[in-house]
């Protein structure tokens, strides 16, 4: 039978091969990438991170269009572990990936605020940077919402000295030290101080090199993402189907358009970042109340040593006065 059809249409055994060979690819390309990539990207034990921030039910994800991605011509194939299906040309993210992720990376982020580490938001987008501005100053992290300066984190040590001037301006204003400076002298550094605001105003607190980055879109933050990546540091990112995220260390899938998305995402990861500086806190005082317990201790224990010391003190005084006076007889008697 199967030579007949084989000599009926053309076909040999090395062009069956060949098609078998290509189904097979087909299917293993579009099923078992999805658990290979899931392995390979399967977040740590969450069991060494702190208990994360309340993760949304998928109604509240549904609800804020965190499942919408692109067209699926826009769409960048290694997204593929982190997207359902496509409805009407648009692809679907799987938001219980979206719900694994969210664990991982709010775990993590309230892990390394709780260590006194710093933050930084970036989000540039028009519609985030509102957003971004007060979530991060809600949670007490840097933010950068006009335009990234290059060579921020790979060249600080040239910008820190701006954001030290940038600062001692504003503490300066409105203060008597700004008297000493002539009329002049006030009306150009409030030109430079209202220049500098929209680029370094959410910098202020950068005193060092951030020890994260937490960005709303990879594409339009990729200097950015570059500069991370030279200086080994860690990424968080909403990732959406046009993204490929590999280029980042924490990636959370969702849509990175859409306004309400952006907002319930961002103020994610600011609880979290706002419960570990809790914690820090937490810590701080308890660390500090123990320090004056252990300096009270210290000081009783001196104080206790010298009473003692002079309890001896007194006690060896009557022996010396005896002493003395059985001394003296014997003198007297020798004169």
């Amino acid at each position: 039978m199967a030579s007949l059809v084989f000599d009926t249409f053309g076909f040999g055994w090395y062009s069956l091969a060949i098609i078998i060979y290509h189904y097979l690819g087909y299917i293993l390309l579009r099923f078992l990438p999805n658990q290979l990539v899931r392995a390979r990207n399967k977040p740590r034990s969450i069991k060494e991170y702190y208990m994360p921030t309340t993760i949304p039910g998928l109604k509240d994800l549904l609800k804020a269009g965190v499942h919408f991605g692109h067209s699926e011509g826009r769409w960048h194939p290694k997204a593929h572990w982190y997207i359902h299906s496509a409805r009407s040309g648009v692809h679907i993210i799987d938001l219980e990936q979206s719900q694994k992720q969210l664990e991982h990376v709010l775990a993590y982020v309230e892990k390394i605020a709780s260590e006194g580490k710093t933050i930084l938001f970036v989000g540039t987008k028009r519609q985030a940077q509102s957003i971004v501005e007060e979530e991060a100053t809600r949670a007490g992290m840097p933010f950068v919402t006009r335009r990234w300066l290059g060579g921020l984190l790979t060249n600080f040590t040239a910008m820190k000295p701006m954001l030290d001037r940038y600062r001692k301006l504003l503490s300066e204003q409105g203060t008597d030290a700004w008297e000493k400076y002539t009329k002049k002298e006030r009306v150009g550094f409030e030109k430079i101080i209202a220049k500098k605001n929209p680029l370094l105003g959410g910098l202020k607190t950068l005193n060092k090199i951030p020890d994260a980055l937490f960005v709303l879109d990879v594409r339009k933050e990729k200097t950015a993402i570059r500069e991370a990546q030279v200086k080994g540091i860690p990424v968080i990112a909403i990732c959406d189907s046009n993204i490929n995220p590999e280029q980042v260390t924490h990636p959370i899938p969702g849509n990175d358009d859409a306004v309400k998305s952006i907002a319930l995402l961002t103020k994610l990861v600011a609880d979290a970042a706002a419960a570990g500086k809790v914690q820090a806190g937490i810590a701080k005082a308890a660390a500090d109340a123990l320090k004056e317990k252990e300096a009270a201790e210290k000081k009783e224990v001196v104080v206790e040593k010298k009473a003692a010391e002079k309890k001896e003190v007194k006690k060896e005084e009557p022996k010396a006065e005896e002493k003395k006076s059985e001394d003296k007889p014997t003198e007297e008697s020798k004169s």
